[in-house]
């Protein structure tokens, strides 16, 4: 009853104006918090993709302003988020590396290759926009939440993976080469980490690739120690900030010449509206549909999964989930047409939010003011913070999603899970995120379909009598097991197949059962069985009520023919 009485008390707060600012102090002061964990993130995941950080807090701003207006899930905080980092990265190295197949390379080529490239991920995040919306008012919503949480966690794990290992060479300030171009995947990225490191140690080295561990790795030992050592009345302030506070007045004391963040001056300078001769042509593009489609799915999974565990946290309103993907959808469409990067619900604002004490969705819309403001009067504060320091965060990052504690608990519940969790997770690091998530879905739908059908045939082979027991589901996936059993039966022996544990039977087995009885009969045996039992365990209604029509008076050869004549008539 308090429960519900919350939940009520909620639903009217997000309902009546009235209610919705008798919770202002609190969404004010939880804005403040998530405004403080968005910033460090925001910038990190610009930084990891290669984009300038106004197109990920220019994400964050819409995100707050826009879809926390419309979100199903009102304590819900969306913005860019590391699990679309691998997509981002990969479609824009793709239309840079499509723009130069066409035209050539060179200096000017090279430039013109990168906002084609911008270009190609506007057009992939407004279509994948397009399809979440499109989702939402078909009341998808539901539905995407139907993927196997091993494929979900295995995913998640696997972009930590290949986050850690491509920022190991942001923090230590290298460029990871392969060859003559630039690595690419996670093996390329795994294989190049032990010359980077030593690059550190190297007299002859004239960059200053130590410096540069060493910031990342204070960053990262900051970022770990403040929530033990913090003071009560400081925990508030996140981690992440500090540690890149932490390194950025390390690297100004110390005067490390390392390299920094660039920024522009007017950070709304870096927004890119489409040209309508190049949308043209990008709308059929493969790189760009397939981009849609992988941002669309995984976007859409990780915000209503998000969504999910956020209800979890509090007692008040429930998520809408259709809503919340059509919000997601207008948020994406939007950040598509100025060139932003992707958008999802994120777990770790999110989680910020609902701990700080935020009541109603003004947490997440005052949010999005606040990194406006930022980008308005303060964009040259960044220009201190050193590109080591946010590769440290997102190595950090990258750890946390692996979670080997998940691994530990889906490996204690169920080995299968495990081994779809592990076959995911390799699929992605070592070939393509979609085609990991691919391989992840078809072998859960393999394991459902085997735990669905399962069967156990058991046989009591007799002189005269035989008796056969089904218990299960008898499906195609083990007419080679129903086969088998029937093979071992005794010729000219009366055989009694017990159907009374059996759940389901598909045609393919039944239609076994009726040619091997016909067989049977033939070498002088006979099959008894309860057909009207039998009728209901098949799913086709016209063929089950042929069952029930078999006059059970009449001998077995009488009551097969009987069978066979009304099954031809129905079909």
């Amino acid at each position: 009853m308090r429960d519900m009485t919350n939940s009520n008390d909620n639903m009217i707060l997000e309902t009546k104006p009235s209610g919705t600012f008798q919770h202002i102090r609190n969404d004010f002061l939880a804005s403040i918090v998530v405004f403080l964990v968005a910033l460090p993130l925001c910038i990190g995941i610009a930084v990891a993709v290669g984009v300038s950080p106004a197109r990920a807090l220019i994400t964050g701003i819409i995100g707050g302003l826009i879809v926390g207006f419309f979100a199903g899930s009102p304590l819900q905080v969306s913005g860019p988020a590391a699990g679309l980092f691998v997509i981002v990265a990969d479609l824009l190295a793709k239309g840079r590396d499509s723009y130069i197949a066409k035209f050539g390379e060179g200096e000017i080529a090279a430039g013109e290759a990168v906002v084609y490239s911008m270009m190609v991920l506007g057009t992939a995040v407004f279509l994948a926009g397009v399809l979440q919306i499109v989702a939402g008012k078909l009341n998808l919503g539901q539905w995407f939440r139907a993927v196997s949480p091993a494929v979900i966690k295995g995913m998640l794990a696997g972009i930590g993976v290949l986050i850690l290992v491509s920022q190991i060479h942001v923090m230590l300030d290298h460029k990871a080469m392969w060859g003559d171009e630039k690595a690419h995947g996670g093996l390329q990225y795994i294989a190049t980490i032990p010359y980077a490191i030593s690059k550190c140690f190297s007299v002859t080295e004239t960059h200053n690739h130590h410096l540069a561990a060493i910031t990342g790795i204070i960053t990262i030992i900051s970022i770990v120690a403040w929530p033990k050592i913090s003071p009560r009345k400081l925990k508030f302030i996140p981690a992440a900030l500090v540690g890149l506070g932490v390194a950025s007045v390390f690297a100004a004391v110390a005067g490390l010449q390392i390299e920094k963040l660039t920024v522009p001056s007017n950070m709304f300078a870096e927004m890119t509206f489409p040209v309508t001769t190049t949308w043209y042509s990008l709308l059929m593009d493969p790189i760009v549909l397939t981009g849609a489609m992988v941002i669309a799915l995984v976007a859409s999974a990780e915000t209503l999964l998000c969504a999910t565990a956020v209800d979890q946290m509090h007692s008040g309103v429930r998520t809408d989930y259709d809503k919340e993907l059509t919000a997601q959808g207008v948020g994406n469409v939007l950040c598509g047409l100025v060139g932003a990067l992707p958008m999802t619900g994120v777990i770790v604002r999110s989680t910020a939010n609902v701990n700080s004490g935020a009541k109603t969705r003004w947490s997440a819309i005052l949010h999005g003011l606040w990194l406006l403001v930022f980008v308005v009067a303060l964009p040259s504060l960044l220009s201190y913070i050193p590109k080591a320091a946010l590769g440290a965060l997102l190595v950090h990052i990258g750890f946390k999603l692996i979670n080997f504690k998940q691994l530990k608990g889906l490996w204690r519940t169920s080995r299968s899970e495990a081994g779809i969790f592990l076959v995911t997770l390799l699929v992605i690091v070592c070939e393509d995120l979609l085609i990991g998530v691919v391989v992840g879905i078809v072998l859960s739908a393999v394991k459902l379909l085997m735990n669905f059908s399962k069967l156990d045939v058991n046989l009591e082979p007799g002189g005269s009598v035989s008796k056969l027991q089904l218990n299960g589901a008898a499906t195609f996936l083990r007419l080679p097991i129903l086969a088998g059993a029937l093979d071992s039966v005794p010729s000219k022996s009366e055989l009694h197949v017990d159907f009374e544990q059996l759940t389901y039977i598909d045609h393919a087995c039944l239609e076994l059962l009726m040619d091997w009885a016909k067989q049977h009969e033939n070498t002088g045996g006979s099959m008894v069985i309860d057909w009207e039992n039998l009728g209901s365990k098949f799913t086709s209604n016209s063929e089950s009520e042929v069952l029930s029509k078999v006059d059970l008076s009449k001998n077995r050869d009488t009551g097969t023919q009987e069978f066979d004549a009304n099954k031809k008539q129905s079909a």
